[in-house]
């Protein structure tokens, strides 16, 4: 069986790619569909010095590392891999504003928290499955845009129940599972 590609290899193909621009200068930068996929995140990410959105989707990483020192990381794109846990993120907290990591294995949000300056998170098709858990997203005080849809715990639930408790649960949400959140305005006697 093949070793999976290093970050180190992925960034080489970019280069190759992208012979006009370096890659300590660029600030898309996308690593997704590796082939062989990429299977740990590590410091060679710390080359991409001035990237806001960095997409490692679609490979097989099982836990955020590497990111420290990305210190213009405003959108970071895991989704489709093997992610089990949101904990690495601290190298992040002050500058990420999207987190997307939908289908990975992800049970418990612990971690997340202390993204201060999150807006949009996009986790659908993962594992969480209990309100403890997701209360845990009440740390998001900027958190404006959720998508939940696919966890056990929004499964188990009726779609009008699980709209209203989440948004209740989230008093800043304006959309949530890709829609407007509709809130009944408080009446004035």
């Amino acid at each position: 069986m093949s070793k999976g590609t290093t970050i180190k290899e992925a960034i080489k193909r970019w280069e190759e790619k992208h012979p006009d621009e370096a890659i300590k200068e660029a600030t898309d930068v996308g690593f997704q569909f590796q082939f062989p996929p990429i299977e740990k995140m590590d410091n060679s990410l710390a080359a991409l010095v001035s990237v806001q959105k960095l997409s490692l989707s679609t490979n097989m990483i099982e836990k955020i590392a590497g990111i420290n020192s990305l210190k213009n990381l405003k959108i970071l794109s895991l989704g489709r891999n093997y992610i089990k846990n949101l904990s690495g993120l601290e190298g992040v907290s002050d500058t990420l504003e999207q987190l997307w990591v939908s289908y990975n294995f992800i049970e418990r949000v612990k971690g997340v928290g202390v993204l201060k300056k999150l807006k949009v998170l996009y986790m659908s098709n993962n594992l969480v499955k209990d309100w403890s858990e997701f209360n845990k997203l009440q740390e998001l005080t900027m958190l404006e845009d959720l998508v939940f849809i696919g966890n056990p715990l929004y499964e188990n639930v009726d779609e009008a129940v699980w709209k209203a408790e989440a948004s209740k649960r989230l008093p800043n949400l304006k959309k949530l599972d890709g829609e407007t959140v509709l809130r009944e305005e408080a009446e004035e006697d």
